[in-house]
């Protein structure tokens, strides 16, 4: 009887400890790919578990837009490129960067060489292809700082080809360069055939030009809540845990990444790959936001000249709240 009775209590305590962990969803800013690799870690070691955590990751795609998705509710926190979430917050949705584990940028342009581009400059009266949906800011601040209209061509402009989330622009000569990420697209490129001496890259970090990308952010008000604010706190100490294992061990956290992907869309050598590149863009990073990265992230956008992607200063757009909770 002492033994059912024990059963029992041990039971219902981990029934009820099911019960009381505190739900978070999760909006990622594109598909499964070891670009969010942490989050999945963190999931699958039990580091949000441990936290008292039932998270839901929900993943992107071409046609949702993460400020969209939190603003109407559909998450608590969201992947998103600092550019995106200051805008957003300019137009009156305030967003609020509650952690950075991406230090480093992973964007830049990447053209065919025989074009004759050797340096940004060369970049004038040519087809460029870019991201929009909030992907085109970091671009067009950079076009703006060269002096480089873009309008249209011509001595001093660029005909802007709306790019698709592929290659094809660049693969086809429809565009002299083209928006590639250091982890995804431009190995596409590679692997379509194309010999890396056939290319230049122009990496937004090296230019001076690089903003913060996948950053977690918050609505504001939300985080006013004591309630909320304890669950990012929690939500980011075990997310971070996640991103430091993953860094620590790409290969088994691509094969992590490739066991989330219900598509199947995504490889093996493509997913080890993309996170050994990852793994560059989070190294140094605690989690907390360097002032220093954000302040360069918002004079960026600010220099876009008659057509800034931001008018002024933002305040209260990123908070040490979470990350000194969580990391201390």
């Amino acid at each position: 009887m002492k033994q059912f009775l024990a059963a029992a209590a041990l039971a219902l305590g981990a029934s009820s400890a099911a019960q009381a962990a505190d739900e978070v969803t999760l909006q990622l800013k594109w598909v499964t790919q070891a670009q969010f690799a942490g989050y999945y870690v963190a999931q699958d070691k039990g580091f949000y578990e441990e936290e008292g955590l039932d998270v839901s990751i929900l993943p992107g795609g071409p046609d949702i837009a993460p400020t969209q998705v939190i603003a109407g509710g559909g998450a608590d926190v969201t992947v998103e490129w600092m550019p995106a979430a200051l805008a957003a917050r300019e137009k009156g949705l305030e967003l609020v960067n509650i952690a950075q584990p991406f230090k480093s940028s992973g964007m830049m342009l990447t053209c065919w060489k025989d074009t004759g581009i050797s340096k940004p400059e060369d970049l004038a009266n040519r087809t460029l292809g870019v991201w929009f949906f909030g992907n085109e800011f970091p671009f067009m601040s950079w076009m703006s700082q060269l002096g480089i209209d873009t309008g249209g061509k011509g001595e001093n402009g660029v005909e802007v080809l709306k790019q698709g989330f592929n290659v094809d622009p660049l693969l086809q000569r429809q565009a002299d360069c083209i928006s590639t990420m250091t982890y995804n697209e431009y190995w596409q490129v590679i692997d379509a055939g194309v010999s890396p001496d056939e290319l230049i890259t122009f990496k937004y970090e090296d230019q001076g030009v690089a903003t913060l990308e996948d950053g977690l952010y918050v609505l504001e008000e939300n985080l006013e809540d004591p309630a909320f604010a304890d669950k990012m706190e929690r939500f980011v100490r075990a997310s971070m845990k996640g991103w430091k294992y993953a860094e620590e061990n790409p290969e088994e956290a691509a094969e992590i990444v490739l066991d989330n992907d219900a598509s199947g869309a995504q490889t093996e050598e493509h997913q080890k790959r993309m996170m050994s590149e990852i793994a560059k863009l989070t190294a140094g990073s605690n989690g907390a936001l360097d002032p220093a990265d954000y302040q360069r992230t918002v004079e960026t956008l600010m220099s876009g000249g008659s057509a800034p992607v931001i008018t002024k200063e933002p305040e209260g757009a990123w908070t040490h709240k979470v990350t000194d909770a969580a990391l201390n």
